[in-house]
This record gives structure tokens, C-alpha cells and sequence, in this order.
């Protein structure tokens, strides 16, 4: 049961994020962008998306759950009746 939501969500926005960095950064300039008065929306959102998914992934890789029987994960520890 270690699925941490943020490895996966850390990876979709980090490709996301590149994508539209990359797509932002060799259309710079175009006339694309004169409806968002002169602004890449494309390469600032894309960095920001690409450092939240950085944030997200390493917090979801430094995450790891390990059979411990010292510290067992509060839904292994055993259950005594009472």
C-alpha cells in the first residue's frame, strides 16, 4: 500500500510543463501571443507547471515506505481488543 499520489501527479506536470516550456520558447515573438497583450503564457505557465511537478515528484520519491517491525505503518500495528 505505498501509492503516493504525488510520484504520478509530479510526472504529468513535469511533462506538461516541459512541453509547453519548449513549445513557449521556440515561439517567441510569434503574433500568437498580441491577444495576451505581448505575454508567453505558454513558457511562464510551462515553468511553473514544470517546477511544481518537480516539487511533487522529488516529495513522492523521497517518500518510501519499508517493512519496519520497530515503526510498523499506523495500519499495520497490531490491533489489541481492549
Amino acid at each position: 500500500m505505498g501509492l503516493d499520489i504525488r510520484f504520478p501527479l509530479g510526472l504529468m506536470f513535469l511533462v506538461t510543463g516541459g512541453l509547453m516550456t519548449v513549445y513557449g520558447f521556440f515561439t517567441r515573438g510569434s503574433a500568437i501571443y498580441q491577444k495576451s497583450l505581448g505575454d508567453n503564457l505558454n513558457l511562464q505557465w510551462g515553468i511553473i507547471m514544470f517546477l511544481f511537478g518537480a516539487v511533487m515528484w522529488y516529495l513522492g520519491k523521497r517518500q518510501s515506505w519499508k517493512n519496519d517491525p520497530v515503526n510498523p505503518r499506523p495500519w499495520e500495528r497490531p490491533q489489541y481488543p481492549h
